[in-house]
């Protein structure tokens, strides 16, 4: 019988590795962050509850926190994508700021949203990652038209839209894939001339990431043109959809 054992263990040895699991698949998780140190807008809860149903039609789980300290390896290895809701200011320390950007170099995705722009703006790397810095914005809130486009011609009909229309720093689209303009002619205070994108995706460093400018008024959360644009960003951004 000794003869049998080591081909015995060695046979036992083979099928608990084959058996072991494999490693588990990146986390089905959403962490949505609001935490402001400047303004604050009214419409975060909303924005809050719009993307928690969001996520949860799409067959994952959302935690949201104003809590920077979520902001650590260990945490963000359990999410897919990390959403910035009207941010603004400074929010992540200089640790908490290489946790995001470690978690994006491992293929997380990010999502911003309107004053995400408004956001970090002594941390370069981030003004990357979300594409533009935000700069002005026309009084109260107008109308106007957000046309969306692909591959650098509009794709589809215009749709109306009444919101805060962020002006910025830069056009990005030299460095990002633009997904949607707003007409400047349809309100006052624009800025940003002919060319004026309102939404946009790329990939940054293994990540992607997508923002929208629009996201102001509380009432814009239950504008389907809208939530359909949210809906995209969330897809492309969990690497559920190569088309953002």
């Amino acid at each position: 019988m000794n003869a049998f054992r080591p081909a015995f263990c060695a046979l036992l040895l083979a099928g608990l590795l084959v058996a072991a699991p494999s490693p588990a698949a990146p986390p089905d998780r959403v962490l949505v962050f609001t935490k402001t140190a400047g303004f604050r807008h009214d419409a975060i809860p909303v924005a809050v509850s719009a993307l928690q149903r969001l996520v949860a039609d799409e067959g994952m789980a959302a935690d949201h926190t104003e809590d920077a300290q979520a902001f650590n390896a260990k945490n963000l290895a359990r999410y897919r994508v990390v959403v910035f809701a009207s941010t603004t200011g400074d929010v992540l320390d200089e640790m908490q700021q290489a946790a995001l950007e470690d978690f994006v170099r491992k293929g997380g995705g990010f999502i911003g949203v309107h004053a995400a722009a408004d956001t970090e703006y002594d941390w370069p790397w981030y003004g990357d990652l979300v594409g533009a810095y935000f700069k002005s914005h026309p009084p109260g809130l107008q109308s106007a038209h957000v046309q969306p486009e692909r591959a650098g011609t509009p794709a589809g009909a215009r749709w109306p839209v009444t919101d805060e229309l962020y002006n910025y720093r830069t056009n990005p689209r030299a460095r990002v894939r633009v997904i949607a303009t707003v007409d400047e002619r349809d309100y006052e205070g624009g800025t940003m001339g002919a060319d004026h994108p309102i939404a946009w995706c790329h990939e940054v460093e293994g990540g992607r990431s997508w923002y929208t400018g629009l996201g102001h008024d509380a009432a814009i959360y239950a504008d389907t043109h809208f939530i359909a644009q949210l809906m995209r960003g969330l897809r492309y951004a969990s690497g559920r959809s190569g088309d953002c």
